[in-house]
């Protein structure tokens, strides 16, 4: 590891010396490359320094011990504690930086929502999730666009599809994926009985051109009236577009904007997403084939969370973590779970590396 840290802090030396060159800074492009990697890498560098510090103190001690000093050797022996503690300390917090990192961490993301299980009562539990993530991108400053849609008379959805863009948005909610299970009295349970319904999540980086490449001949593309509530132009005319992509047989329509062409650009850009995810799913497939734990971040098929309102409780069942913060949740507050989901897969890929 110490060789890796001082190959690390020459390059962070070295990045350092250009950013105070005049040539580079008179070039933009070639200033943002660079702050970009010094950002990257800086806190690396930093506690490497300290790592390496640590580790020349031990080899100094190392020699005391052969000392013929009694004194000087218990001093030694005392100070060697300490360092070894620090030194163990250090290793565990560069194992977690030195982690590979996902590359869609800092990509945007497209957010699915659809009800599952329970009918009209998993619709609106469908609503409360979108209510939610909202909540959660407001108070990280993402910007929110509305892709598609389709709503029940009562406020609910049985599907709806959401662009957030913000820095850092997949990463902070790629733990999301998965079915999210509810437990509560229905608005139309005049019994008082509780049910349990559910709804499915889908989070999905967002894909550019140069992440997927989709060829125009796979595509099969249908246009037809937009239905449900929406302005005149919309319902009147054939602005919906269903686009099919033939080699997947993977299907997204979109239906909310006001024109053909709008439609057909969220459609592709849902379409794109999509398929960067299911390839991103096959190598998290591949992966966890090998783990013996790990942090689901794809699998739309587990059950990954209980919302139980009448205890005011959240439980999160891939790290049986458990709230009794429901309201705060609901609100939007996530941050506790999304930071003990990202210690336990850091765990678990540290655990991995060893």
């Amino acid at each position: 590891m110490k060789h890796k840290l001082e190959n690390t802090i020459k390059k962070y030396n070295s990045i350092t010396d250009q950013l105070a060159d005049p040539k580079i800074i008179s070039d933009p492009n070639q200033l943002k490359a660079l702050a970009k990697e010094y950002s990257k890498i800086e806190p690396v560098a930093k506690l490497g320094k300290e790592y390496i510090d640590i580790v020349d103190q031990i080899d100094d001690n190392k020699s005391v011990l052969m000392d013929d000093d009694a004194e000087l050797i218990e001093i030694a022996r005392e100070e060697m504690t300490d360092l070894d503690r620090k030194k163990s300390e250090l290793e565990e917090k560069l194992r977690i930086l030195l982690l590979p990192k996902n590359p869609n961490d800092n990509k945007n993301l497209i957010l699915e929502i659809r009800a599952g299980t329970g009918g009209d009562e998993a619709a609106l539990f469908a609503a409360d999730l979108f209510r939610l993530y909202c909540h959660f991108a407001e108070r990280n400053n993402w910007t929110k666009k509305l892709l598609a849609s389709n709503e029940i008379g009562i406020g609910g959805f049985k599907e709806i599809i959401v662009a957030l863009d913000g820095k850092g948005a997949y990463g902070m909610m790629k733990y999301e994926s998965g079915v999210h299970r509810v437990q509560r009295v229905p608005e139309t349970e005049t019994g008082g009985r509780v049910h349990t319904s559910a709804a499915t999540v889908a989070v999905l980086p967002e894909a550019k051109d140069v992440d997927v490449e989709i060829n125009d001949l796979d595509l099969k593309i249908d246009t037809y009236r937009a239905s449900g509530a929406g302005g005149q132009h919309v319902n009147k005319t054939e602005s919906a577009i269903r686009i099919t992509h033939l080699p997947t047989g993977l299907v997204v329509t979109c239906q909310d904007e006001s024109s053909q062409h709008k439609n057909k650009a969220a459609a592709l850009k849902v379409l794109r997403s999509r398929l960067l995810a299911a390839e991103q799913e096959k190598v998290n497939a591949e992966r966890a084939a090998k783990r013996k734990s790990l942090v689901s971040t794809g699998d739309r098929s587990a059950k990954i969370r209980t919302y139980n309102f009448p205890q005011s409780r959240v439980t999160d069942h891939r790290i049986n973590f458990t709230s009794y913060r429901l309201t705060d949740i609901m609100n939007g507050d996530i941050y506790e779970l999304i930071e003990q989901l990202k210690v336990a897969e850091e765990q678990s890929l540290v655990g991995e590396s060893l």
